[in-house]
């Protein structure tokens, strides 16, 4: 039999070529649908983050795994968006999430850790509208410690959070033994 914790590791150690998760535990519920008459946010379709070679790549809608865990995508060449939770562009914290490579070589997100304060992101959704964003500040957590409270907790404005793999690899488990994950808030500054 299994020990919590070892458990909680399998968990959050996901084999690189099937999923890199976004934490541990279920992100908060969703926002209430909207009112009968209202219209729903426009839906996420690309991505474009210049400073690491990100250009125009579809998104995907991503939901949970069986055990809470946001579930990257699976074609190691697309972006996924937490669906159930916040619209890029609208109030709170928008979670995508991407893979860092594969059996293949790079994957999307491959070049995520070199993201530096100040660099643009912008997410293009199906209405032609695009939401602009800054990146504040990029991290790295084991997996272990994934901040769940910090990556999906309430904001007073638009916010994006950017996940995928990293750190170094753990040949016995076949994952990353790390997060990276980007902050960034609405609007963009030049720098």
């Amino acid at each position: 039999m299994r020990s919590a914790a070892t458990a909680r590791a399998a968990l959050v150690a996901t084999l690189v070529v099937t999923s890199c998760s976004a934490g541990p535990q279920a992100p908060p519920a969703p926002p209430p649908p909207t009112a009968p008459g209202e219209l729903s946010p426009p839906a996420p379709v690309g991505l474009e983050i210049p400073a690491i070679g990100v250009n125009e790549t579809q998104l995907v809608p991503l939901a949970l795994g069986a055990s809470g865990e946001l579930m990257a995508p699976t074609d190691y060449a697309r972006v996924g968006w937490y669906a159930a939770g916040t619209v890029p562009g609208e109030v709170g914290p928008a979670v995508l999430a991407g893979h860092v490579d594969s059996w293949t070589g790079p994957a999307v997100f491959f070049r995520l850790r070199e993201l530096a304060p100040g660099d643009r992101v912008t997410v293009r959704r199906d209405d032609d509208t695009t939401a602009e964003f800054t990146v504040d500040e990029v991290r790295r957590y084991p997996k272990a410690a994934f901040p769940t409270d910090a990556v999906y907790a309430p904001v007073p404005g638009a916010a994006l959070r950017l996940i995928t793999c990293g750190g170094s690899f753990d040949a016995g488990r076949r994952s990353y033994r790390d997060n990276v994950v980007v902050f960034a808030s609405a609007g963009w500054a030049v720098t």
